[in-house]
């Protein structure tokens, strides 16, 4: 594989990786939700927003919302460790940002 078809499939793979640690964010984000709404009967209307740290998940009730958090700091380290070992232009990594 040459050089450019081995730093194009590493680029797709980062693209991945970003796609699944942004689904897997979102999931938890819902999970968390799901059973903090129920669990506290807590209403959300139309409009209404909310904000919290990626801290809140490592100290969920739920074991599934930690062991998911874990996976998703070890992949965003894991991407980090990639994008630093490999010379990308700016440009090619701003999916990422």
């Amino acid at each position: 594989m040459g050089k450019k078809k081995y730093k194009k499939q590493l680029l797709n793979t980062l693209k991945s990786l970003e796609n699944s640690e942004h689904y897997i964010l979102e999931s938890m984000t819902n999970l968390m939700l799901f059973g903090e709404m129920k669990k506290n009967n807590i209403e959300f209307k139309d409009g209404d927003t909310f904000s919290f740290k990626d801290s809140i998940f490592d100290y969920s009730e739920d074991k599934n919302i930690r062991k998911l958090a874990k996976l998703r700091k070890k992949m965003l380290v894991t991407m980090n460790k990639i994008v630093s070992k490999n010379k990308f232009k700016d440009k090619e990594i701003k999916f990422l940002s």
